[in-house]
């Protein structure tokens, strides 16, 4: 990954924003061209502290012919992401940009046993479950004995040991705090769902810039409370 200095965020912020983000690309190389499949995934930790990215494929799926545990793997896990026109600066001479949250995993692979794959299963389904509350959680205890045992036959599952970490947040780190500024508050105004959570993201980098904002903010929701 190229990572300009300024955008380089270190190991422990890149492993917690790819379990929060829980989807990625997995890609691997077959000796003429790469191989790749989307999917989600959850980190866990081996007794030595190293970084497990769990996850599992179709048995129809040419990326399993390379899980020998030997060859390197990556897998690419992306955030927001969001155009910045250069008339949202402050500052003249600007040029348009993309923002972007990336973080890259990198290791072998092996497969999991049918034990590991039945644990995998329902911790994979229990993360992503979490996240309906106040939804009653989906178990794999309400499908039936044999679809069970007939869809955990049509997969395999994965663990990609975490040799490298790298990861960069491209927030306009290096921009002034007007031009920083002017670029939030435009995203924080677009219809797409991914430039608010990219403002979002540099609201929560240089928070001392939006003090007043969310001050009126509060303020706004206080009056339309009482109103009401």
């Amino acid at each position: 990954m190229y990572t300009p200095p300024m955008f380089k965020t270190d190991r422990a912020a890149s492993l917690a924003f790819a379990q929060a983000r829980g989807f990625g690309t997995v890609c691997g190389w077959d000796g003429s061209r790469p191989i790749a499949s989307s999917l989600p995934f959850y980190l866990t930790y081996a007794d030595d502290g190293t970084p497990l990215a769990a996850f599992h494929l179709s048995r129809h799926n040419p990326l399993l012919a390379l899980a020998d545990g030997a060859s390197s793997w990556l897998i690419a896990v992306n955030g927001a992401d969001a155009y910045v026109s250069p008339d949202w600066y402050a500052s003249p001479d600007q040029v348009p940009t993309w923002l972007y949250q990336a973080v890259h995993f990198t290791g072998t692979v092996r497969k999991m046993s049918d034990h590991e794959l039945g644990d995998h299963l329902d911790a994979l389904s229990a993360k992503f479950e979490g996240r309906l509350v106040p939804k009653t959680p989906w178990t794999s205890s309400k499908m039936t004995a044999g679809r069970l045992d007939a869809m955990k036959k049509a997969i395999v599952g994965l663990l990609l040991s975490v040799d490298e970490v790298e990861g960069s947040f491209k927030l306009n780190q290096h921009k002034s705090d007007a031009d920083y500024a002017g670029v939030a508050n435009a995203l924080a105004q677009q219809p797409q769902a991914a430039g608010r959570a990219v403002s979002e993201e540099m609201r929560m980098l240089r928070p001392q810039l939006f003090e007043s904002q969310t001050t009126q903010l509060n303020v706004n929701a206080m009056a339309e409370g009482t109103v009401r």
